[in-house]
């Protein structure tokens, strides 16, 4: 199996363990806060989606598979990436096993995030015909740096979703526990941001101009 297709198959693998191993490790099927995140992280991905499929339809095929020249480097961070930020469910429901309260105030905050996050993320892709799953230089599409929509305020507004979403999780689980994984996460994101940033100055004719222009990476004024 060619490393690509191993990828594919280790995300749908992990995709499935997060959908059944916070209730294994909660212990039961009747946990109310698991199964409202489940339902609302459905519906705003679906909402997402359908965005995307109606104002860039190409980019949604190209999505599916993965880019000739990606960089290894970014497929072990691919690799990785989704377990750690399963793990934020997992732990959340250890923590009802282990009797941990779920305080009520944080689900409406949750949901504000999440919205907000794949919001951005959406956004981003609607405008970016470039904006695939992995790392890589698309020559034969000719790549251009994106300076529309939310690039014009940062350079990497569909991290910046992702970031919202880690941090969300958590605050739907009710769980401090899982916001251990969830800054471990969000930390992954950080590093893929600066190594995305490096290859595109050094690779992509006209980002490094883009770059002055738009200084910041992820939060507009501070980094």
């Amino acid at each position: 199996m060619s490393a690509h297709r191993w990828l594919r198959a280790w995300i749908v693998l992990v995709f499935a363990g997060w959908l059944i191993g916070p209730f294994l490790a909660a212990g039961r099927v009747t946990w109310l806060r698991g199964w409202a995140h489940l339902v609302l992280l459905a519906a705003c991905l679906a909402a997402h989606r359908a965005f995307v499929v109606r104002r860039n339809p190409p980019l949604v095929r190209r999505r599916a598979r993965v880019g000739a020249g990606s960089k290894r480097w970014d497929l072990w961070w691919n690799a990785l990436y989704w377990p750690l930020f399963a793990a934020t469910a997992v732990l959340a429901g250890l923590g009802v096993r282990r009797g941990a309260s779920s305080p009520t105030w944080t689900w409406p905050a949750g949901a504000a995030l999440l919205v907000l996050g794949l919001g951005l993320s959406a956004a981003a892709m609607a405008v970016n015909p470039f904006f695939e799953g992995t790392v890589r230089i698309q020559l034969e599409e000719g790549q251009w740096p994106v300076d529309a929509g939310p690039y014009r305020c940062i350079r990497h507004p569909g991290y910046a979703g992702l970031l919202l979403w880690a941090l969300a999780t958590p605050l739907l689980l009710g769980s401090l526990f899982a916001f251990l994984p969830a800054a471990a996460t969000a930390a992954w994101v950080v590093l893929r941001t600066a190594l995305e940033d490096r290859v595109l100055v050094r690779e992509l004719a006209g980002y490094a101009d883009y770059a002055r222009r738009v200084p910041r990476r992820l939060v507009p004024g501070v980094w």
